[in-house]
């Protein structure tokens, strides 16, 4: 596989490509694409897996999920996480020069991560993924792998995300984006300065919309090891401060253009379009990624099937390996998807 990963070594590996010409109509000059490895590629070259990053994820954060007689078993399957345009690892704002050179970075789409990853996986030889997997954004980019490549993907199993970003859905981002752009540090993303207060407040206000109200009321974050709200609040705030403003909005940005539509005349057609077997699973508490929006989805895509989980934690109830009950139902889908590949 032309030195792209050593077999005894999981990564991370580096792809280059180049100058990548990007739905804007600009350029991604340099670009690198970052990913993991679990497994071999068999000599049929079609027992691959694909798990691609979400928001604030990178290609390790499956691993809680990977395992030997797990559904995820490197034993049997060839399993690629890879990471995300804007996450810190791939091509991001945080790798510019300088700071003018940061708040140039170009503006990407799913569509454009979509084809970075098809290269990537020519290069290494993968005919057919057996499935595409994928929690929040990840889950967003599954649909787009089944909209972009149907001679390539048998199945996929979107977890709390949506072929689309729904308009409540793109006002949280909007909302999420002021908090961050409003910081007198950010100075249109050529800051000097990181703009921790800003850091502060997104990490605090996001906390509020990753769970139910049910796990407020119930005081649920104690089991999480938070020993009060403040304290729940305050760990989401220090958790956002290592992270890279810019790299917060490039990522916010990708998500919000989210619309599986422009990859035809019409979103509604392209899902009647998909040809793999799909199943579709939202939370019932899920603030980001709402239920009903999944099941009119869901209604318009041929051998489609949606199982709900029932989850007082939100979207977070689809979280790689954090909730074992919602993780168990996410481990059997798989092994569903996978039990019946052609």
């Amino acid at each position: 596989m032309d030195g792209l990963h050593d077999p005894d070594d999981r990564g991370p590996g580096r792809f280059p490509l180049g100058d990548f010409p990007l739905d804007s109509g600009g350029v991604l000059p340099d670009a690198v694409l970052t990913w993991r490895w679990y497994g071999a590629l068999s000599a049929s070259r079609d027992n691959a897996i694909l798990l691609p990053s979400y928001y604030t994820g990178t290609s390790n954060s499956y691993e809680a999920m990977i395992g030997r007689d797990r559904a995820l078993d490197p034993g049997r399957w060839f399993i690629i996480a890879v990471d995300m345009f804007g996450n810190g690892r791939a091509s991001s704002p945080s790798h510019a020069g300088t700071p003018r050179a940061r708040a140039a970075f170009p503006r990407l789409s799913v569509a454009d991560n979509i084809r970075a990853q098809a290269r990537l996986l020519e290069q290494l030889g993968v005919r057919r993924l057996a499935l595409v997997h994928g929690w929040s954004m990840g889950a967003i980019q599954a649909w787009y792998w089944a909209a972009m490549f149907p001679d390539m993907v048998s199945a996929i199993l979107p977890v709390c995300g949506a072929a689309r970003c729904w308009p409540q859905n793109r006002a949280f981002l909007e909302g999420m984006r002021a908090i961050l752009t409003s910081d007198a540090n950010w100075s249109g993303g050529a800051y000097t300065s990181a703009p921790s207060a800003a850091l502060r407040a997104f990490g605090r206000a996001y906390a509020s919309w990753a769970f139910s109200a049910e796990f407020f009321r119930e005081r649920l974050y104690t089991a999480k090891g938070h020993a009060s709200l403040e304290a729940l609040l305050q760990s989401w705030e220090e958790d956002h401060l290592v992270w890279e403003a810019a790299d917060l909005v490039a990522m916010l940005d990708t998500w919000a253009s989210a619309d599986i539509g422009t990859l035809g005349d019409d979103w509604q057609e392209v899902l009647r379009g998909i040809r793999a077997r799909t199943i579709v699973m939202p939370c019932d508490t899920d603030r980001y990624f709402m239920a009903e929006e999944n099941q009119i989805e869901a209604n318009l895509v041929p051998n489609c099937e949606l199982r709900l989980i029932r989850s007082p934690y939100g979207h977070r109830a689809g979280a790689p390996g954090r909730c074992p009950q919602e993780t168990a139902a996410i481990e059997a889908a798989i092994n569903d998807l996978l039990r019946h590949r052609p």
